[in-house]
């Protein structure tokens, strides 16, 4: 398993470096780097190794993400990964849970460990535990989650008997943000339920973190799959502190733009910048997908950066639906007796030729969601 940088394409009229690039160039530049041009020949490992991870706070978020952008993509090899330990779920950028290679888990969560530490510290979870020797709770957490891997339920009342008088889940709370944990199989494999059980990073994966971590690395890494970008997109995306600096120290290595508000861009040189005219198919994404939250400039994605939308309801899966590039509609997954149904809302903005396309998609996100489905439909309709 390899990284591979993607392959070169220089927009028309762009020298290496300088110029404007306008949100259309971003957004193609953002989707050729992500994957969404055109779902290409990768494994599922390499996928989250180049995307710098997926965000995974729901257990079926990963697949649809992989489905959208690797052809022929099938559950069975993410399932692999993760019941191999080649993939994990941990909490990395900005404290929140994503799906990594095993290798990404060990270099990445010591570089983000200030931004779990951070958030902890600003929470109402550290307050309640305000006098708590912090390094004796991390002591005994891990001994228990080494023990085995258990979930927050069983690891309350455990830590509760050590520190009476002290909110329990308060405790809990402070060792998933301040030690290295993962959330072990099978909830999280294709078609599998359960409850979510923690063990340490080492005990699960066998391997120390890395004791030597670079934020560079990350951030070049960050600027191949999301970029060209400017320090503030890197902060939202990553939580981190000193991206100023990094960025001044990389600088020689890398190459800059402007966007149409005269704000400086960063970009790797090897990574694709397509012509702004490339067509954009349909794309159904998932909640939470990481093209959606890693910028402070969001208008590269969503015309006008404005919210996201859910779509009316509860329950079922669901997401966000990228028409000509940008976010265009939302859509949701329901399933009664047997029979599964896509609804899919518009913006209102929308072309026949577009309604037919994202129909046409959406048929085949329902064919793999619910295969085993007796009837399956997709419904447009739009936003009121």
């Amino acid at each position: 398993m390899t990284r591979s940088a993607a392959t070169p394409s220089l927009m028309p009229g762009y020298t290496a470096s300088g110029g404007v690039l306008s949100q259309r160039a971003l957004n193609r530049a953002l989707l050729a780097r992500q994957l969404l041009l055109r779902r290409e020949q990768r494994s599922a490992a390499e996928t989250i190794e180049h995307l710098v991870g997926m965000q995974a706070q729901v257990p079926g978020n990963r697949y649809v993400a992989l489905w959208s952008r690797l052809e022929g993509f099938q559950p069975d090899e993410l399932s692999q990964l993760i019941a191999g330990r080649q993939a994990v779920r941990t909490s990395l950028m900005r404290a929140t849970i994503h799906l990594v290679t095993a290798r990404d888990c060990l270099a990445l969560r010591p570089v983000m460990q200030s931004v779990l530490e951070r958030t902890f510290a600003s929470s109402a979870f550290a307050r309640n535990i305000a006098g708590v020797d912090l390094d004796a709770l991390l002591t005994a957490g891990r001994e228990l989650l080494e023990e085995q891997p258990r979930t927050r339920a069983e690891l309350r009342p455990l830590l509760a008997q050590r520190w009476p008088g002290y909110d329990d889940d308060s405790l809990a709370a402070a060792i998933g943000f301040l030690l290295p944990v993962v959330h072990v199989t099978p909830r999280w494999l294709w078609g599998k339920s359960g409850a979510a059980r923690l063990t340490t990073v080492e005990a699960w994966l066998g391997r120390p973190l890395d004791p030597d971590p670079n934020p560079d690395t990350t951030i070049l890494r960050y600027l191949a799959a999301f970029g060209p970008a400017t320090v503030a997109d890197i902060r939202i995306w990553s939580r981190l502190s000193g991206m100023r600096e990094v960025i001044e120290r990389l600088r020689p290595r890398l190459v800059t733009f402007r966007d149409e508000g005269g704000r400086e861009l960063y970009d790797v040189p090897e990574a694709p910048r397509p012509d702004p005219e490339t067509p954009a198919p349909p794309r159904f994404l998932p909640e939470y997908d990481n093209i959606l939250l890693s910028h402070d400039d969001r208008g590269r994605i969503i015309h006008g950066d404005r919210g996201l939308p859910m779509p009316a309801g509860r329950g079922g899966e669901l997401g966000a639906v990228l028409v000509e590039g940008f976010l265009g509609g939302m859509w949701r997954v329901t399933r009664q007796r047997g029979n599964a149904t896509l609804l899919v809302e518009t913006d209102g903005s929308w072309m026949k030729a577009d309604r037919t396309a994202v129909a046409d998609e959406g048929a085949r996100l329902l064919d793999f969601l619910a295969a085993d489905a007796h009837d399956r439909d997709v419904q447009l309709r739009e936003r009121c």
